[in-house]
């Protein structure tokens, strides 16, 4: 019997962090990719590696062009969407932006897989559990801010996204999976838009203060970006997933400061930590969250998934990243 033909996907967002890993997966897997990136946060760049390959077709685009998105999803059997506005610093500088991207685009590739009968990933994130917690299973209470607050722009526009999906899968039977990502970190990831990890590296390797944002006791998971694939493609081939969520990321906690310290120590770096109170970094009223701890049990169950891969791997692996200068 002949083996079956690998399907094609689309991966929206598919030149940024998270995106040109999957790719690249889908890649090995033999199967047509298509990328759609407006390239607002992603580079192709981060696609050199795959960018000659037959089998991938990049089309620099917004997912709120509904007639381009229209033809590439006619030809795909799933669609991976991850295209969003992310990152504390754009969400604060682009509020409009943030709110009509993330749930527009969400709410135009619900629409078209729903006519073509596609299978969709929406990628959501552990920001919709707002002032968080531990052990945050996926059916947690959620608790925000004022509206007034940019802070939760992003963290509201993912929670609609999740609400939109739910809605398709109940109302039309569409196959939709959620993922909740906790902060997934690895190479190709930059420290543009706040993002922590990558910046600590920066400014141990530059010699520079490492800058903590609050007291720095505010407590954080930290995911490789391989094992969020392989969490995402274990989910895309798992029947018992569809029409359901679930948290992305590892129970181990860390304080920012203990990430920081640990940088400095792994890199060998003499920097030291400068605290910087929120409303000097981001204005008046800026609020955060001591802990934000997934329960990843469900994951586990329905796939058998668990994270790979240490702290101190991910740690050293993005110094390594960021010494060498690799693109891989």
């Amino acid at each position: 019997m002949a083996e079956p033909v690998p399907e094609p996907v689309l991966v929206t967002g598919g030149a940024g962090f998270i995106g040109s890993h999957l790719v690249e997966r889908f890649l090995e897997e033999d199967r047509h990719v298509y990328v759609v990136d407006d390239l607002s946060t992603g580079r192709l760049d981060n696609l050199s590696a795959v960018r000659s390959h037959p089998k991938l077709h990049v089309i620099v685009d917004s997912v709120l062009n509904y007639p381009m998105l229209g033809d590439v999803i006619a030809r795909v059997r799933e669609v991976v969407h991850l295209a969003a506005v992310v990152g504390v610093k754009r969400v604060l500088e682009h509020p409009v932006t943030t709110i009509t991207t993330n749930v527009r685009g969400t709410e135009i590739i619900l629409d078209l897989c729903n006519r073509h009968r596609t299978k969709v990933f929406v990628a959501s994130t552990s920001e919709i559990y707002g002032k968080g917690g531990e052990n945050l299973d996926e059916d947690h209470d959620r608790v925000m801010g004022s509206v007034r607050n940019w802070r939760w722009a992003y963290a509201c526009t993912k929670e609609i996204d999740e609400f939109l999906g739910v809605a398709y899968h109940a109302e039309h039977g569409l196959p939709v999976i959620i993922g909740r990502f906790f902060n997934i970190v690895g190479p190709r990831q930059t420290g543009e838009y706040g993002i922590v990890l990558p910046t600590f590296v920066r400014q141990a390797l530059a010699g520079e203060e490492l800058t903590v944002y609050g007291d720095g006791e505010q407590r954080r998971c930290f995911c490789h970006v391989e094992d969020t694939v392989d969490a995402i493609t274990g989910l895309m081939k798992s029947d018992a997933a569809v029409g359901d969520i679930f948290n992305i990321g590892v129970e181990q906690e860390i304080t920012i400061r203990g990430l920081a310290e640990k940088v400095i120590e792994r890199s060998g770096s003499k920097s030291r930590l400068r605290l910087i109170p929120y409303e000097t970094a981001y204005g008046g009223g800026f609020e955060d969250m001591d802990r934000r701890q997934p329960n990843i049990s469900k994951i586990t169950r329905v796939t058998g998934w668990r994270p790979g891969r240490s702290l101190d791997d991910i740690i050293e692996g993005a110094i390594a990243f960021q010494r060498d200068g690799s693109r891989a």
